[in-house]
């Protein structure tokens, strides 16, 4: 196993917050693979860049040799977490949970090495578990502590029905950490209340509580809200390598870095290069050319990468968008603004009317891509290109 310092140091890269950290550097000292798990519910069967995040994280324990366990929460899943969720979720049936967890190992393992990866399902000690144990596990916690989480408080304050089952959700994940015996469970920062539930629920049955290791949730293209499919700001990862690069080129700057810290295996020190070498002049543009040839690389292949090079170079830099191209602000008066308004900002349009119109018509873009929905909002912070026509182009920030 590699030195101690520095795999605390690769284990806290880009990591949100780590409870406690004491606790892992004394895990970490043992010399001793350490079970690492993170859950993941098949409620939808593709997964986007936001939820590599997570499992780019699986992938540096696994290299430091220890041993990932890939939960499939085909049980949870059937409950619906009800995380950030202002209504009770729809429990999915357990044939689509099934059928969802199978594309979910397909796309995982471009990630982590199958060899090295234990694929658990919770349904296999859950049910098991039966209708007198699940009434045991309810009995481990009050309403009062349940009513601790943010989601159920605004609910319930916003007169918004809370059902029963919902309570559920983090005493079955808690649980989850004491059948596989955690030493160290990875989720977003939204998940800290079910990560705690585990340490109380581990601590009760005598097990050394795990270590909670919170990732940040992914902005999305926008740059603002987090990456969602809902949001259409998201990247799949079954994208077409020319879609996966037109979006990654149509990121922010700004963005780029807080990509390349959470997608990117580079190492720290290349990433920092690349910082020196922008404050010394050199284009962001072809940083962002290397981290989208690597995200292609990944989920695709390296011939996929090259191709997708090349295309961005037909369509853009031989000609296709003028040197000359003009930067303009655009004001989001409420954090966000139609994409119909913006163009006619942006000054590629003459009214709204019109923009409708080069919209149905194909005839306006994103970065390459065509704009299909005329109701599409842009949230503020987002910077692209955008054209209508074969002539009009325009680099737009929202602001």
């Amino acid at each position: 196993m590699s030195d101690v310092s520095h795999a605390f140091a690769e284990i806290k890269r880009g990591a949100e917050e780590i409870l406690l950290e004491d606790e892992l550097l004394a895990k970490l000292k043992l010399g001793k693979p350490l079970k690492i798990k993170a859950g993941f519910d098949p409620t939808a069967p593709d997964l986007h860049l936001g939820h590599t995040v997570l499992i780019n994280k699986l992938r540096q324990f696994q290299q430091l040799g220890h041993e990932v366990i890939f939960l499939i929460g085909d049980f949870t899943g059937m409950i619906g977490d009800p995380t950030g969720k202002n209504v009770t979720r729809k429990a999915l049936t357990k044939e689509d949970v099934l059928a969802n967890a199978e594309t979910y190992k397909e796309q995982v393992f471009k990630i982590l090495d199958p060899a090295k990866t234990t694929v658990a399902f919770n349904s296999t000690w859950m049910e098991k578990l039966g209708a007198a144990g699940m009434l045991k596990l309810a009995s481990r916690q009050t309403v009062a502590r349940m009513m601790e989480r943010d989601d159920f408080k605004k609910r319930y304050n916003g007169g918004q029905a809370i059902a029963i089952h919902e309570f559920m959700y983090p005493l079955v994940q808690g649980w989850d950490s004491v059948a596989l015996e955690a030493d160290i469970e990875l989720g977003g920062t939204d998940q800290k209340f079910n990560l705690l539930m585990g340490r109380e629920l581990q601590k009760s049955e005598g097990q050394r509580p795990q270590t909670v290791l919170m990732m940040p949730l992914l902005e999305g293209l926008d740059g603002v809200q987090k990456m969602s499919k809902s949001l259409n700001n998201y990247i799949g990862i079954t994208d077409a390598p020319n879609d996966m690069f037109g979006k990654i080129m149509s990121i922010s700057d700004d963005l780029m870095w807080r990509y390349y810290e959470l997608l990117s295996f580079k190492a720290i020190e290349v990433i920092n290069g690349y910082k020196e070498n922008i404050a010394a002049g050199s284009n962001p543009r072809d940083i962002k050319i290397d981290l989208a040839k690597e995200l292609i690389e990944r989920f695709h292949d390296k011939a996929a990468a090259e191709a997708a090079h090349q295309e961005f170079i037909n369509r853009f830099q031989k000609g296709a968008v003028p040197d000359d191209i003009s930067a303009i602000d655009v004001i989001a008066e409420h954090g966000e603004i139609a994409i119909t308004n913006l163009l006619k900002a942006a000054g590629l349009v003459t009214s709204t009317s019109e923009a409708m119109r080069m919209i149905k018509q194909g005839a306006a873009k994103i970065a390459g891509e065509k704009i299909v929905d005329n109701k599409l909002m842009i949230s503020a912070g987002s910077t692209a290109i955008y054209q209508v026509g074969k002539r009009k182009f325009a680099q737009v920030t929202v602001k």
